[in-house]
C-alpha cells in the first residue's frame, strides 16, 4: 500500500460508532476501499467495552431492539460483520418501574402483553390503556414514513411527507407529554407511560411523540437484547469486513478538518497535520459536530449550519460502573433493567448536583445479561448506574485538562458517587454490600470519547423539530461530504445503523439492491 498521504482512498470515515462502523462495511462490501478514522483510541465509539480490576462494562449498550432474528436489522448486520454476532434475548420482561411509593411494575412484551401488566395495576384505566398501544403503533409507522425520506431526493421526500401529513402532525409534531396528557390524567399511568424516555433521550415535554414510540414499541415488537461478549462484539465482527476489502480502521486518529478543492471536499486533515485524500467523506460524529469542528469557516452553506446549530442537544448524564462479587441474583440482580424515580415524577433532569439525590435513575447488571460472562472463583459481576443530568453541573471543568481539574472536581466527582450509590442501596440493599468496586463516569468522559457538544449521549434531541428538519439528511449541501450515525435517522444502535447504511447507500446507490430485505 501506498504511504497514507498519497493514498486516495474511495471514502474516508469519520467516526467508529455503529454508523462508521456500518457506513464503512456497507461500502467495502460492494468493493469500496475505506479508510475509518477515530479520535478515542478505541474503535466502535459507543459501542467500544472496557475493563479495570477484571470487570468489563460497555460505554453505551445496556439492551437492544431491532435484532430478532426475523428483524431486517439483524440480517443487515449479518451481512454487514465478517461472522455473525450472537443476540441473547432477556427474557418477556425487560424493565421494571420504580415510580414513587408505588409497587415496582414489572414490563413484558409483545403489546398485548404490556396492556394486560398495566390493565392489571390500573383496571380502572383498561380504555386508557388501549388507546395509549394504539398510538404507540401509529406514531411509530409515521416516524418511518419520515425517515424513509432521509436519503431521497428533496422533491420526493417532501411528496412523500405531504401524502402522510395527517400522521405525521398528530404523532411527530406533538410532544410525548401532549399525546399522554390527551389519553390520561392518572399521575402514575402517564408517568408508567413516559418512564423509559432516556432510551432515546428526549424528555417527555420535549420529546416528538413519534420518536418515544419508534423506540418503545420497537422493544414491544422484537423484544430485548444484548450481544454475547457485551458491545465490543460489534467492533470485533465488523471491522474484519473493512480490512478484509483492502481498507484500514484508525483509532487515535482525530480529524481536525476537512480538505476542500473549490466547493467540494476531498478528503480531510487529521490532528497530526496529515492530509489524506478521499473520493468521499462520510461524517459519523453527529451533525452539530461536523459543522462546528471540521467544515471550513469559508465552505458556505450558511443557512444549512445555521439550521443544524439551532437544533437543541439531548440531556447528558453520570455513570456509576460498579463491580460486585457474590450472587448477586439472590441478592436482587436481574436481567432486566430498573427505572428509579423516587418522586413520582418522570420528567426530571438532576440539576442540583450533588447537593440532592438523583430524581431519576437507570439500573442494569449487563453481566446477567451477556452469556459469555464468566464470574470465575470468585462470582465478579459489573452493573451500571444512570444519572441523567443538565451540562450545567460539570461546565465550569469544560476546559480544563483532566489532570488539572483539581481537588475540587475530585470532591465533587465523590459526592455525586455518594449520592448516587446511596439510592441504589436504598432500592436494593442487599446488592449494595457485594459491590467491591466503583467508578464514575461524567458528561466530561462522554465528550471526550464522542466528541458530543455539552457530553449529550444521544446527540441531537428528539425534538420534532428534529424530526421534521430538512438538515439532516445523508446528503449534505457541500458535494463529497455524507452524514451518518443515529442524527441522521433516529437514537440508538439501530437508528445509527441505518444511518450508516444508508449513507453508504447514497453514495453508491447499487447498495439498495444488495441490502437483505
Amino acid at each position: 500500500m501506498a504511504d497514507a498521504d498519497t493514498t486516495d482512498w474511495d471514502a474516508i470515515i469519520i467516526g467508529s460508532g455503529m454508523g462508521g462502523m456500518a457506513a464503512a462495511a456497507a461500502l467495502s462490501k460492494v468493493g469500496h476501499k475505506v479508510l475509518m478514522l477515530e479520535q478515542y483510541y478505541t474503535l466502535g465509539g459507543l459501542t467500544h467495552s472496557f475493563t479495570i480490576e477484571g470487570f468489563s462494562w460497555d460505554s453505551g449498550i445496556h439492551y437492544l431492539n431491532c435484532v430478532a432474528p426475523d428483524d431486517r436489522e439483524r440480517r443487515i448486520l449479518d451481512w454487514l460483520s465478517n461472522t455473525p454476532i450472537e443476540f441473547t434475548s432477556m427474557g418477556t420482561i425487560y424493565d421494571n418501574l420504580h415510580i414513587g411509593d408505588a409497587a415496582p411494575l414489572a414490563l413484558s412484551r409483545p403489546y398485548e402483553a404490556q396492556a394486560r401488566d398495566l390493565k392489571d395495576r390500573f383496571p380502572d384505566e383498561a380504555e386508557a390503556i388501549d388507546a395509549w398501544i394504539a398510538a404507540l403503533k401509529e406514531g411509530r409507522e409515521a416516524l418511518l414514513k419520515v425517515t424513509m425520506t432521509r436519503a431521497m431526493p428533496e422533491i420526493i421526500g417532501s411528496a412523500l411527507k405531504w401524502w402522510h401529513s395527517h400522521a405525521i402532525d398528530r404523532w411527530c409534531k406533538r410532544t410525548t407529554q401532549e399525546v399522554i396528557d390527551e389519553i390520561t390524567e392518572n399521575p402514575v399511568l402517564a408517568a408508567a407511560f413516559a418512564a423509559q424516555w432516556f432510551d432515546h433521550g428526549g424528555r417527555p415535554g420535549k420529546a416528538s411523540f413519534a420518536m418515544h414510540a419508534l423506540i418503545t414499541g420497537a422493544y414491544l415488537e422484537s423484544g430485548a437484547w444484548y450481544p454475547k461478549g457485551g458491545g465490543a462484539a460489534f467492533a470485533e465482527h465488523i471491522l474484519p469486513t473493512i480490512t478484509k476489502a483492502g481498507g484500514e480502521a484508525r483509532a487515535d486518529s482525530k480529524v481536525e478538518t476537512l480538505l476542500m478543492e473549490g466547493d467540494r471536499v476531498v478528503g480531510v486533515r487529521t490532528a497530526q497535520g496529515e492530509d489524506i485524500r478521499g473520493n468521499t467523506v462520510i461524517s459519523d460524529i453527529g451533525a452539530r459536530e461536523t459543522v462546528n469542528r471540521l467544515l471550513p469557516a469559508d465552505c458556505g452553506h450558511q443557512d444549512w449550519i445555521d439550521e443544524i446549530r439551532a437544533l437543541p442537544h439531548s440531556v447528558a448524564h453520570f455513570s456509576l460502573f460498579v463491580g460486585f462479587e457474590g450472587d448477586i441474583e439472590r441478592a436482587g440482580a436481574t436481567r432486566s433493567n430498573h427505572w428509579i424515580y423516587p418522586g413520582g415524577e418522570v420528567d426530571v433532569v438532576w440539576t442540583d448536583v450533588p447537593d440532592t439525590s438523583p430524581p431519576g435513575m437507570f439500573v442494569s447488571f449487563a453481566s446477567l445479561k451477556d452469556p459469555g460472562h464468566d464470574p470465575g472463583p470468585s462470582q465478579k459481576y459489573a452493573g451500571e448506574i444512570v444519572a441523567w443530568v443538565d451540562w450545567s453541573v460539570v461546565e465550569k471543568w469544560a476546559d480544563v485538562e483532566p489532570c488539572a481539574r483539581g481537588e475540587e472536581y475530585q470532591a465533587f466527582k465523590a459526592r455525586v458517587e455518594d449520592k448516587m450509590f446511596a439510592q441504589f442501596e436504598a432500592y436494593f440493599p442487599e446488592l449494595a454490600k457485594l459491590v467491591v468496586f466503583r467508578n464514575l463516569s461524567t458528561p466530561l468522559t462522554t465528550r471526550a470519547i464522542t466528541g458530543h457538544h455539552k457530553g449529550a449521549f444521544y446527540g441531537i434531541d428528539t425534538t420534532p423539530g428534529r424530526l421534521m428538519s430538512e438538515a439532516l439528511q445523508t446528503r449534505t449541501p457541500v458535494p463529497g461530504l455524507f452524514l451518518a450515525g443515529q442524527d441522521v435517522l433516529s437514537p440508538g444502535i439501530p437508528g445509527a445503523l441505518w444511518g450508516g447504511v444508508l449513507a453508504a447507500a447514497t453514495v453508491d446507490p447499487r447498495l439498495f439492491r444488495k441490502l437483505p430485505s
